[in-house]
């Protein structure tokens, strides 16, 4: 951070603790309320993204922080683009992502007189984020920014929100002022609780590890492999978090949540042991609060190893660690132990190889015998496993057509899947073009519906005016395909507000500046993949679906019959 100066502005103190604490990209829609803090980024070394709507440049800053651990910053005007942006710090919540909100607010004099545009943002959009504030004078700048940058990177990382008003951001900034970000250090996991969750797994007949983004953010892949080398456990991955490990990994055995394999569930029901690791128990990754299950015994370490639900059987140890400082220490344990008796690891072997093949043969998704109009989203997911490198980023969309990549794409390496634990739609797309931004020298592939991609398409202009490349693939059955299946479970299938009218998405990505192709069966879209992949610049590729694929679970011959 520069030295403090007399001429320095409360804007310019805010941009460089930014900079101090590691934000490096800030994504905008610019307004008149924040001017002073948009001036003097650049200065302070941080590279601003304009986007075209509020919600998609919140995703990309929370898409961002989620994929590198890095925080972002988010720059939205009073009122409406707070608003606007209000589902992406849901998002990011969601997600543990690091984020900085930074809010416009009317003058200070005009405060609390309803002045256009006026609301209480940390009251209004506050409850959305980890914490917010309003400060309103410099010296109370300095204290907010500080226990904003703890609270977004401390702990549980996550959205922090700040209102700031217009002419504050002008005002000098206190003089010798300094902002604290020293970031208190999660306590080391104790010897005995180590000690305690090894034994759980290594005396189990079938244990397991739930593993999640704790584990991504703490670089720990590597660490998670080897440490279910040593004891032989199985490894299945929270919801969204399927680059947790390689999914070719003998050990690995899926990914909870909406369209997980038939396995899954079963598999986490029937372990003896079970070590949930930098993963929040949420909704999806429990099966609505199914695991764990009751009278199972179980150790949760992560940095908020907090229950959502009093319906979860008590954790034998809850510890707040970093999941990687935890894997470091149980393997050091087991090193020095020495891992399973020859008994016990010929069992668990054979026991594991089992459930792997059971895992792989639900997880096949292009066999279908289906020759309708349009494409096969599982053949198409099935060419992207084959043609794309280990390396390529994929973000999906909230949506159905999602199923067919969750349950049957293999993530190799640890950061490739992005995709929104809130079930937010439109992310996709703006999610993309962070990570372009993020890894300008990866392939970057989004997956998106057509009712998803029609809320944040504008956002392949900002690609295009920022020299980004990605591939959008839009699965379009004209359709808000995921309500239209809650509709047929109920046995009413009559499609209110779920069927949708064509929309020509080629045509309006050339329109925006980018490519646009247009695919009707799966034998035309590898080479439209392998040609969009080498283009310089975003392109959709438009994939034409018979109106009836609205779920992994179905065939188009299938749908209205019973679901599983």
């Amino acid at each position: 951070m520069p030295e403090p100066g007399p001429s320095r502005t409360v804007a310019r103190l805010i941009a460089d603790a930014l900079y101090a604490a590691g934000v490096r990209h800030a994504f905008t829609v610019p307004g008149e309320s924040f001017l002073g803090l948009l001036d003097v980024l650049g200065e302070a070394g941080i590279r601003v993204v304009a986007a075209r709507h509020e919600g998609g440049a919140g995703f990309m800053a929370g898409a961002y922080g989620h994929l590198t651990g890095r925080p972002a910053a988010l720059l939205v005007t009073r009122a409406v683009g707070a608003g606007n942006a209000s589902i992406a710090i849901h998002t990011a919540y969601a997600d543990s992502a690091p984020l900085f909100v930074l809010v416009g607010q009317v003058p200070l004099a005009f405060r609390g007189r309803e002045a256009f545009q006026e609301v209480d943002q940390v009251t209004t959009f506050g409850g959305l984020a980890k914490w917010a504030a309003e400060p309103r004078d410099p010296e109370a700048v300095v204290e907010a920014v500080q226990a904003a940058v703890r609270q977004a990177l401390g702990g549980r990382p996550g959205p922090v929100l700040l209102a700031l008003a217009e002419d504050l951001l002008d005002q000098p900034a206190p003089a010798g002022a300094t902002v604290d970000l020293t970031l208190p250090a999660p306590a080391p996991p104790a010897t005995d609780a180590v000690r305690a969750v090894v034994e759980l797994l290594a005396t189990a007949e079938r244990p397991a590890i739930l593993a999640g983004a704790g584990v991504l953010r703490a670089g720990a892949s590597a660490e998670l492999a080897r440490f279910a080398e040593l004891l032989d456990v199985p490894v299945i991955a929270s919801w969204r978090r399927g680059d947790v490990l390689d999914n070719e990994h003998p050990l690995y055995l899926g990914m909870t949540g909406y369209w997980a394999p038939s396995t899954v569930l079963p598999r986490l029901e029937a372990a003896d042991a079970l070590l949930v690791l930098g993963s929040r128990l949420s909704d999806p990754t429990t099966f609505g609060y199914r695991i764990p299950r009751a009278g199972q015994r179980w150790a949760h370490f992560d940095l908020d190893p907090t229950r959502p639900s009093s319906s979860l059987e008590p954790a034998e140890l809850a510890i707040a660690a970093d999941a990687g400082a935890f894997l470091r220490a149980a393997i050091d344990r087991v090193e020095r132990d020495g891992g399973l008796d020859p008994w016990h690891l010929e069992a668990r072997r054979a026991n594991n190889a089992a459930d792997r093949q059971a895992w792989e043969a639900a997880t096949v998704i292009d066999r279908v015998e289906w020759e309708g109009l349009g494409v096969h989203p599982g053949r198409i997911v099935a060419t992207l496993q084959r043609v794309l490198p280990q390396d390529a980023i994929l973000t999906t969309d909230a949506g159905n057509f999602a199923g067919w990549a969750a349950r049957g794409f293999r993530f190799r390496q640890p950061g490739t899947m992005l995709g929104p634990t809130s079930g937010a739609m439109g992310y996709a797309v703006p999610a993309a073009v962070a990570a372009a931004v993020a890894h300008p020298d990866r392939t970057v592939v989004a997956m998106a519906g057509d009712g998803g991609l029609g809320m944040t398409m504008a956002e392949l202009e900002t690609g295009v005016r920022e020299g980004l490349r990605f591939v959008v693939l839009c699965f379009d059955n004209q359709r808000y395909g995921t309500i239209r299946m809650w509709q047929e479970r109920r046995g009413r299938g009559q499609g209110v507000a779920t069927e949708l009218g064509p929309i020509d998405f080629a045509g309006v990505a050339r329109a925006l500046g980018a490519g646009g192709i247009r695919v009707e069966s799966e034998d035309e879209f590898e080479p439209v993949l392998r040609e969009a992949l080498a283009s310089d610049r975003p392109v959709v590729i438009h994939l034409v679906l018979d109106r009836r694929w609205v779920s992994v679970n179905t065939t188009p011959e299938s749908a209205g019959a019973a679901w599983t």
